[in-house]
């Protein structure tokens, strides 16, 4: 990857844009929500530092093309209701991972359902990537099961393979071909 120049993506309610530094009060309160990062791949944030510390990181991923963080926001206001991300891109096999969170007063309205197919194509039809791959902690089954939705297949399972908050984590591994996702959408 070289760099991310800025771009949306337009669904029908949402809007997938580049994050900026006017994003970090939002970004602050989902992280630091309990409910949102009760599977998340580290602790609630505890200082709004750390919101400014992610966004270093979002932007220098876009100028360099290591992380591509977009903010879910809604079409209508412009709310910023969380973020998807394609990171850890493995350029000589075309491969990333994926990653989403939403606030939780968001939950169960299907945004992350709309959100990701954009995303999704946007990996493989823009960034030519081969294939997707998601780690989760096995008992998010809300995750499992929007990831299932998205043609994403349960390859596998390592057993205490992250350590969070003190707490020793399994995680399952699922993987999208780009074949698959055609085949699942034509």
């Amino acid at each position: 990857m070289t760099n991310f120049p800025y771009f949306q993506l337009l669904t029908e309610r949402l809007v997938l844009r580049h994050l900026c530094r006017e994003d970090a009060a939002a970004l602050y309160a989902i992280h630091s929500d309990p409910a949102a990062t009760r599977y998340w791949s580290s602790a609630p944030w505890r200082e709004a530092a750390q919101a400014n510390a992610y966004l270093d990181t979002t932007l220098s991923g876009y100028a360099d093309g290591s992380r591509l963080c977009l903010g879910v926001a809604l079409r209508a206001g412009g709310e910023l209701l969380g973020t998807c991300t394609l990171y850890a891109f493995n350029p000589q096999n075309r491969r990333c991972d994926i990653g989403y969170m939403l606030a939780p007063a968001h939950w169960g309205n299907g945004y992350m359902q709309e959100a990701l197919p954009a995303l999704i194509a946007h990996g493989f039809d823009t960034l030519d990537l081969h294939r997707i791959e998601a780690d989760i902690d096995p008992r998010n089954t809300a995750s499992a099961r929007l990831l299932e939705r998205m043609h994403f297949l349960h390859e596998g399972r390592l057993r205490e393979r992250w350590i969070i908050a003190g707490e020793i984590c399994d995680t399952d591994l699922f993987g999208l071909l780009r074949k698959d996702w055609r085949a699942a959408r034509a």
